[in-house]
């Protein structure tokens, strides 16, 4: 059994918490200089490609990654390591089928939302053209992050909270040295600079991936001489662990879209509804991205509620699951 305190809980949300608002504030401060390179036009028309990319996101990763924190907390508190990488491989395998699947969908969809979020005949504004094509290039973001959110789940699990922490960051400031940079390179051509600061959250995501997966690696020895001490490695058979993980990961799906799912609406009808009202489409699109900005402000202090959430569950589940209910 593993030993469980409070010092340790302490460290594993600090680095976590912490690691989840340097990303967040990292991710509020970059639209300051990129507004600055292309314009409200330009950063409207990059909000177009994340909004729907958040939701598809949440779908692609079911949950998952808090669940599998959950399920390796209490098979590694009962000694069973064997389960914990049992689910790490079927369910990096899960993940990568799921995120061609939501990439296909949304790349698919890209000329139909563009439809929704432009008009055509408008002559101010993004074009529909420009819409689906940033839409289709961070849609390729869900080849990666879906896998990596598993390994990140894995790690917290486990309670080391650091390799999950230093993903985060990385990914952000990969991310946003990728948009910043590429939108002064493509400054003269306003599409292709916002087309590479959408592509950022891939050049991003296999940078925070890489480093999870160098981290692992490192481990490994670790991790085997954990399965060879324990005399309880049984093997988890695959269909009940994953009703088991779907039970887990449920209320998190559930709570995870809300949010996306009301800045979505917010995106797609601001333009029509001011249009309705005979604004332009470009002082509609002003007001949408006033409304973007608040909403990425107003996540930098959720963040900090959610990433102490995500640093208590491997702990809670760990205590529960070895009966000491007063740690709970």
């Amino acid at each position: 059994m593993r030993c469980f305190c409070g010092k340790q809980i302490l460290r594993g949300t600090f680095f976590l918490t912490a690691a989840t608002l340097i990303s967040k504030v990292l991710g509020f401060l970059y639209i300051i200089p990129f507004t600055a390179l292309v314009g409200i036009h330009g950063y409207a028309l990059y909000q177009y490609a994340y909004k729907p990319y958040t939701i598809f996101l949440s779908i692609s990763t079911i949950g998952l990654p808090l669940a599998v924190s959950k399920f390796v907390s209490k098979y590694n508190e009962q000694g069973n390591y064997k389960a914990g990488l049992t689910l790490l491989r079927y369910g990096m395998l899960l993940m990568m089928v799921s995120g061609i699947v939501s990439f296909t969908i949304l790349y698919s969809l890209a000329p139909s939302l563009a439809r929704v979020l432009s008009d055509p005949d408008s002559l101010t504004g993004n074009t529909v053209e420009d819409v689906e094509y940033v839409i289709r290039l961070v849609s390729f973001a869900l080849l990666i992050i879906p896998p990596m959110s598993i390994l990140r789940g894995y790690f917290q699990g486990s309670q080391p909270m650091g390799p999950s922490a230093i993903s985060t960051v990385l990914e952000q400031v990969v991310r946003i040295v990728f948009i910043l940079a590429g939108a002064y390179t493509a400054i003269h051509i306003l599409r292709n600079a916002v087309g590479l600061a959408t592509f950022a959250a891939f050049i991003g995501g296999v940078a925070g991936f890489a480093v999870l997966i160098v981290i692992i690696l490192s481990r490994k020895k670790l991790i085997k001489k954990q399965m060879e001490e324990s005399s309880m490695n049984e093997n988890v058979a695959v269909i009940p662990m994953f009703k088991e993980l779907i039970g887990y990961a449920i209320p998190f799906v559930v709570t995870g879209l809300t949010i996306p799912i009301f800045q979505n609406i917010d995106t797609f009808t601001i333009n029509k509804l001011f249009r309705l009202i005979d604004y332009t489409l470009l002082e509609a699109e002003k007001i949408n991205s006033v409304i973007g900005l608040t909403q990425i402000l107003i996540m930098v202090p959720v963040s900090l509620a959610t990433a102490f959430g995500m640093s208590l569950i491997p702990g809670i589940t760990s205590s529960f699951t070895n009966g000491k209910i007063g740690e709970v």
